[in-house]
């Protein structure tokens, strides 16, 4: 018979203070607000879960300037529920509370309610990755700003050993972007380094084809968002007419049921799509992403958004459950001056989990 058990909860903030300010079509990031999910319970004494739960100002469909106070609401609801400890039973109540305007607090509740049955470890899932035997390939970001430090961290990327480089573009002059581009192209051809690039929805439907064309001069593997959310028939006629395979990202934050993604997957018929569990909703939501996506000849990959390394960390074993062998978007580790300090590395652009360091929790938490 399953175990029952229940949790009490508690939310504590926490600002991610970035090494440097980093450049979106957005504006510039000079910090990030995170919310740690703590549960512990009676029937697992020596365990506490942790979950992240990180909305993106001005992205995220549960960006609320009272997100704490509405946090705490939903986990008073959790406090009153019997779980069963077992992973999908666990993962299915947590579906039924119908989180699906707080996708990033049902994320939290997933990883530390696993978590916690795991025993406490950070350990999401039992696979490879956390076993320390799995690496996986993921894509060096390079940030937007001027041209000479975008050039700057594209060679730091390149001493790192990353093969594929993901440039933010949209925000500074386009002939610009593609000087740097082109010269990338010109010590490295598409064998060696691939380029994604990443408008976040920057060019018009206007200008987005003549720039895609131009684009293409460089090899470019992808590009996310080229146009902004919304504009599906614009989308759907891009996706047919670019050179450039075409990525959706933030066209698929706040689309829920199953029908509705099927809908969208459908009807503008993208290349690829990105994807963010904290803003989609999580792990059972993610995973049906990942199955529709299939279903229908879509790519994919899975990119954290922002998050600490305990939000990493859950994305990154979530990813391990499925075959990839293209790079992730999981090179977010080491953004912030006072992150959390974990046994994730990166090397060679490939993140794996160093059995050998332990996790050190800031004093925030309930050791």
């Amino acid at each position: 018979m399953t175990k029952l058990f229940t949790v009490k909860c508690s939310i504590i903030a926490y600002t991610l203070d970035f090494k440097f300010e980093a450049g979106t079509s957005r504006g510039i990031l000079k910090n990030k607000l995170t919310h740690f999910v703590q549960v512990h319970s009676d029937q697992f004494p020596e365990s506490i879960g942790i979950g992240e739960a990180g909305p993106l100002k001005g992205l995220s469909i549960d960006d609320f300037s009272d997100f704490q106070e509405k946090a705490n609401l939903i986990l008073r609801r959790v406090e009153q529920i019997k779980f069963q400890a077992n992973q999908e039973l666990l993962l299915k109540q947590i579906d039924e509370l119908q989180l699906s305007e707080y996708p990033s607090i049902q994320f939290a509740l997933e990883t530390a309610l696993l978590d916690l049955i795991n025993g406490g470890k950070r350990e999401i899932f039992q696979n490879n990755f956390f076993n320390g035997n799995l690496f996986l390939p993921i894509n060096g970001l390079v940030w937007m700003g001027d041209k000479g430090f975008m050039e700057r961290q594209i060679d730091q990327k390149l001493e790192q050993g990353f093969d594929c480089i993901k440039m933010k573009i949209g925000a500074i002059n386009f002939g610009q972007e593609c000087e740097i581009l082109g010269k990338i192209r010109d010590r490295f051809s598409r064998d060696k380094i691939t380029i994604r690039v990443d408008a976040n929805g920057a060019f018009t439907p206007e200008n987005a084809l003549d720039r895609l064309t131009k684009l293409n001069e460089y090899d470019i593997h992808s590009i996310e968002q080229p146009i902004k959310p919304g504009l599906f028939r614009e989308m759907n006629k891009l996706c047919k007419q670019s050179p450039i395979p075409i990525a959706l990202d933030e066209e698929l934050i706040g689309v829920y049921g199953r029908g509705k993604r099927l809908e969208l997957l459908e009807s503008i018929a993208p290349q690829y799509i990105i994807l963010k569990p904290t803003l989609l909703g999580g792990i059972v939501a993610t995973r049906e992403w990942v199955e529709l996506a299939n279903n229908t000849s879509t790519g994919w990959w899975m990119t954290s958004a922002l998050e600490s390394n305990i939000g990493l960390n859950a994305i990154a074993q979530l990813t391990a459950n499925f075959q990839v062998s293209i790079p992730q978007g999981l090179g977010t580790g080491q953004l912030y001056h006072n992150n959390v300090d974990s046994p994730l590395m990166i090397s060679e652009g490939k993140l794996s989990y160093n059995r050998k360091f332990d996790w050190e929790l800031p004093d925030i938490f309930n050791h």
